[in-house]
């Protein structure tokens, strides 16, 4: 037993945090009794770990639970190894952490263990207590009901389009070879999720077109830049590659593209994926719930191919979430200025 467990656990939290821990335990993960879940914190998000914490204890349910400043230095270089082993005997897991730059590698640790014994796995990376207050609390029945009609229209498409009134036109082939997946925030053994959840995605066979990211960018350089209404981010891609970037922001500009850079596969649009959050109206400078709010988002880098079945791969990945687009499956629209047809 982690000394952090009786950390997590004594740490007081706002009761209202409460509502959103009830929907992760219960609602998302739907964690059963005789169930044990491996909750992985920081100091950072040591409020929101307790607020899951008391529900599992309210539940009478086993957990073990690791604040990783007590297991490592950060940024990781690797996944503590005692974070692993306890893995291996639960059926659930909660990652709920402000990640570090440079952290991604430790993390594909962690989610090879859970693709591997097909755990149903919580990813709440940069959790904040605003989102616990908003997407933590949408109506996940809703939103799961959405991504299924969703999902059924794009799994059989074999081209999107999207437009946004900001500038972006993309059109991305598709393949059968790669599967479509749903993390509507109802989290299954087949695919661990993101909580806030909402979306439906796949890795594309090939995406070209102007993006304008009027929302926000992923990865670490969300928390820096925040929304980028007032300088957008514009990128153009041809054959699934980044290749221009133009930002007011000069320091946005070259960080982007460096991160597209880290190693051959980098500049790749690896993701392919539509929001279906439909509890949330517009970005708040946070990825974990920002890539759910309706509409497209793509991600240059690793294409999740335990997953998608996509043959490649990449040691980076970040997501790019515009506003208010049009989206047309083939021929059938489904998205008009931001709003679901569907």
């Amino acid at each position: 037993m982690s000394s952090s467990r009786e950390k997590v656990s004594a740490f007081g939290f706002d009761p209202e945090l409460s509502q959103g821990a009830s929907n992760a335990v219960n609602v998302c993960l739907k964690i059963n009794e005789g169930e044990r879940t491996t909750v992985i914190t920081d100091y950072a998000c040591l409020e929101i770990a307790a607020s899951i914490v008391a529900e599992l204890e309210r539940r009478k349910l086993d957990y073990n639970a690791f604040i990783l400043e007590d297991c490592a230095t950060r940024p990781l270089l690797g996944m503590p190894t005692e974070i692993l082993e306890d893995m291996e005997h639960s059926q659930i897991s909660i990652f709920a952490v402000q990640v570090k730059a440079n952290e991604l590698g430790s993390r594909k640790q962690m989610t090879d263990v859970v693709n591997r014994r097909k755990m149903r796995h919580a990813h709440m990376v940069n959790i904040e207590k605003s989102i616990m207050l908003d997407g933590m609390r949408a109506d996940y029945d809703a939103v799961d009901a959405l991504s299924v009609k969703v999902f059924d229209i794009v799994s059989k498409a074999k081209q999107i389009r999207a437009t946004t009134p900001a500038g972006t036109e993309i059109v991305a082939q598709l393949t059968p070879d790669y599967k479509w997946l749903k993390t509507s925030g109802i989290i299954s053994p087949n695919k661990w999720g993101n909580l806030p959840g909402g979306e439906v995605f796949t890795s594309p066979l090939e995406v070209n077109g102007k993006f304008v990211i009027d929302g926000v960018v992923g990865d670490y350089l969300c928390a820096k830049y925040k929304s980028l209404s007032e300088t957008p981010l514009t990128i153009e891609v041809k054959n699934n590659r980044l290749v221009s970037v133009f930002c007011t922001n000069h320091e946005l500009e070259r960080e982007f593209w460096q991160y597209c850079h880290t190693d051959e596969n980098s500049d790749r649009v690896g993701e392919f994926a539509i929001g279906t959050n439909i509890g949330l109206h517009g970005v708040i400078g946070n990825i974990l719930q920002d890539e759910k709010v309706p509409g497209i988002h793509i991600a240059f880098g690793s294409p999740y191919g335990a997953h998608t079945g996509a043959a490649w791969d990449s040691e980076t990945h970040i997501d790019v979430v515009g506003l208010n687009f049009s989206i047309w499956a083939d021929d059938t629209q489904i998205m008009s200025d931001g709003k679901f047809l569907v």
